[in-house]
């Protein structure tokens, strides 16, 4: 996929005499092109759950809904917590958990290897009137969390032991590497076997919008539309060429 989107941002530059994009400046367009789409996507789920909500979307829309979620799940990872003390937990992040940290979707609780059931996320405030009241405060069954910069504190406070919190969290994709080996006269050559490779972790469907995106971080204003035009013509070009 990234080579494709490479191929494409090249053609269109040197059709329009933009000049060149090097390796390594593609490579950091794309990273952020793709960070900028990975945005998107949960722009646009958190706009369809609102739109649902207030039920301004109808039944049509519930395949939007899935598409986006299914996006999304690609970056889902389930990992217990780190203990810092008794019942708080540090947050995901490289130094914890090995992976890109983006935002926290899920808290499970276990007690004795067995889940209890998700914590519900609650405000400093509304916990404290929660505990308040033997009625209202959390419990094994009904369990909340108060988020920190980097940590939670799960309530009720008998969730204090080393794999008794789960989170599933969405992780940043990880950065895009186009790789190759330099050809005499110095021509790049893509090539994947290199060890630090990356694809795009995107779906197909996103090609034209990378391609859009990155082109226009090498200072080339360009629509999505236009670039899907830019590829109908080269195929029809290809074609007819192979005919």
């Amino acid at each position: 996929m990234i080579n494709s989107v490479r191929n494409t941002v090249l053609s269109i530059i040197n059709k329009n005499n933009y000049g060149y994009i090097s390796p390594s400046d593609f490579n950091l367009f794309a990273k952020q092109a793709q960070l900028d789409i990975f945005d998107e996507y949960f722009i646009r789920y958190n706009q369809q759950i609102n739109e649902e909500n207030a039920r301004l979307s109808g039944t049509g829309y519930a395949d939007i809904k899935k598409g986006y979620e299914e996006v999304i799940d690609i970056f889902s990872i389930t990992s217990f917590l780190t203990q810092q003390t008794q019942n708080v937990y540090f947050l995901p992040s490289a130094s914890t958990t090995g992976s890109d940290y983006y935002l926290l979707n899920k808290v499970l609780c276990f007690s004795g290897g067995v889940l209890k059931g998700e914590a519900e996320k609650v405000s400093h405030s509304k916990i404290t009137l929660l505990n308040s009241s033997l009625l209202t405060a959390p419990s094994t069954v009904y369990p909340a969390y108060t988020q920190e910069v980097n940590a939670i504190t799960v309530f009720p406070n008998t969730f204090n032991q080393v794999n008794d919190v789960q989170s599933q969290y969405i992780r940043y994709p990880k950065d895009p590497k186009w790789t190759y080996v330099t050809l005499y006269g110095g021509e790049p050559l893509f090539d994947q076997s290199q060890a630090d490779f990356q694809d795009f972790e995107l779906p197909i469907d996103d090609v034209n919008n990378l391609v859009a995106k990155i082109l226009q971080y090498a200072g080339v204003s360009i629509r999505e539309a236009d670039v899907f035009q830019f590829g109908q013509a080269q195929e029809q070009q290809q074609n007819q060429t192979n005919i």
